[in-house]
């Protein structure tokens, strides 16, 4: 199937051959008709399987024609990375188009987005900013017609909800309204349930990370994650690697001690200003920083390509959550690493990551590292890296059929 069968308009059809996309992924080809056909939609789908362009490409044969110069479609994201990378969607997918679109977030000057935002045909806000806006009257939102909610599930874990609820109180209840999450926790499915008419659930991609993800678990004492995890990255042939902390403290002191062991190395948490964020992003993501430490909530909605490792310094929450952080490698075709790093507090969420997954993950050992208790503990079926055999055959039984693995917008 290719996206000549959705019939968008010339000038649509014309960016998305200029972008280089033939073949839609399984979201956008579930999701596309019922879009154009102006219904509520609920897409279950992670970052990397093509959501974006499920919104973007209706959204644009939609406000193609009729007013122009005033905001139709109001996309809302909880960071500002995420923001600015459907705004570049947009400018990618509708080059040919002549609409406008506008990311608003905070951060920057909100002078120069007051002159603009009311040019905008599409304004991609995040919630705290796009309040800022409605509060001051500076945006006129009377003639919105669709509502995007994207990563809700993130918005809801970053205290947002509120926010979105102000927000939905005071523009046009007659609207067509997008909700896209990876998870679906009550409060976000109760949010839909009240705002949402009728809604087609579409979902892919969900359940378990892709095949093409490889995973493994280091039992460690907490004192003994960073001598650990410097000998996995010298062991380990790593192209860019992402390490996830819990706290946004333990992110910039492990960032440093990495740059000091002479890795090129950048911290992503909540400290840092918006330049600095955005260098951290930017330089990871062309190479000049090989290791990038951050934090679950300060690595919301960042979507690079060409992660080959993510290592968990310290495992997430949630199995919805490890989900999450290690779908950013083994994408595009490539194969990736997940390592993770357990004491013997986290017994509890790693039974829970191997139920989600659907196999018990391989533990593993490195040579020259004092284990202390962790060890004795969980050494039973562990291994050292020299004796690891292929990771247990997934069946289809426990694992989803993968996602097209082509490069996604």
């Amino acid at each position: 199937m290719s996206f000549n069968t959705f019939k968008f308009h010339p000038t649509v059809s014309a960016g998305i051959t200029a972008a280089g996309y033939t073949d839609p992924t399984p979201i956008q080809y579930q999701a596309i008709d019922s879009v154009m056909a102006k219904k509520d939609i609920i897409g279950l789908a992670q970052t990397g399987t093509g959501k974006t362009a499920a919104f973007v490409l209706p959204i644009l044969n939609r406000i193609i024609s009729g007013k122009r110069g005033t905001p139709r479609a109001l996309i809302v994201a909880p960071t500002r990375e995420l923001a600015e990378q459907i705004h570049g969607a947009i400018e990618t997918l509708g080059r040919k188009t002549g609409l406008r679109s506008m990311a608003i977030y905070g951060g920057v000057a909100i002078g120069p987005q007051i002159k603009k935002v009311n040019r905008a045909d599409i304004v991609v806000a995040c919630p705290g900013r796009l309040l800022d806006h409605m509060g001051r009257k500076t945006v006129d939102l009377s003639s919105l017609e669709v509502l995007v909610l994207d990563e809700a599930d993130h918005m809801f874990d970053m205290g947002f909800l509120p926010d979105i609820r102000r927000i939905l109180k005071q523009i046009p209840a007659k609207r067509q309204t997008l909700l896209f999450s990876a998870t679906m926790p009550p409060e976000i499915r109760k949010l839909a349930e009240g705002n949402l008419s009728d809604p087609v659930t579409v979902q892919v991609g969900i359940t378990a990370p892709a095949d093409t993800v490889s995973h493994a678990i280091y039992p460690v004492e907490q004192n003994q994650k960073t001598p650990l995890l410097l000998k996995l990255l010298k062991q380990t042939r790593t192209g860019s690697v992402l390490v996830f902390t819990r706290t946004k403290h333990r992110a910039k002191r492990l960032s440093e001690k990495l740059d000091h062991a002479g890795y090129k190395t950048a911290s992503l948490q909540g400290n840092l200003s918006q330049n600095r964020r955005r260098d951290a992003i930017d330089g990871f993501r062309n190479g000049n920083y090989q290791v990038l430490v951050a934090t679950d909530i300060a690595a919301r909605g960042i979507d690079i390509a060409n992660v080959s490792h993510v290592i968990n310094y310290d495992i997430p929450d949630t199995a919805d959550a490890y989900i999450h952080r290690i779908g950013r490698t083994g994408r595009a075709a490539r194969n990736g690493d997940a390592f993770t790093m357990v004491t013997e507090a986290d017994d509890q969420m790693v039974k829970a990551i191997d139920r989600v997954i659907g196999y018990k993950i391989e533990r593993r050992r490195l040579p020259d590292i004092n284990y202390g208790t962790t060890a004795d503990k969980t050494n039973r079926g562990t291994v050292t890296q020299k004796q690891v055999s292929k990771p247990r055959k997934k069946t289809k039984a426990n694992c989803p059929k993968p996602v097209n693995p082509r490069r996604s917008i």
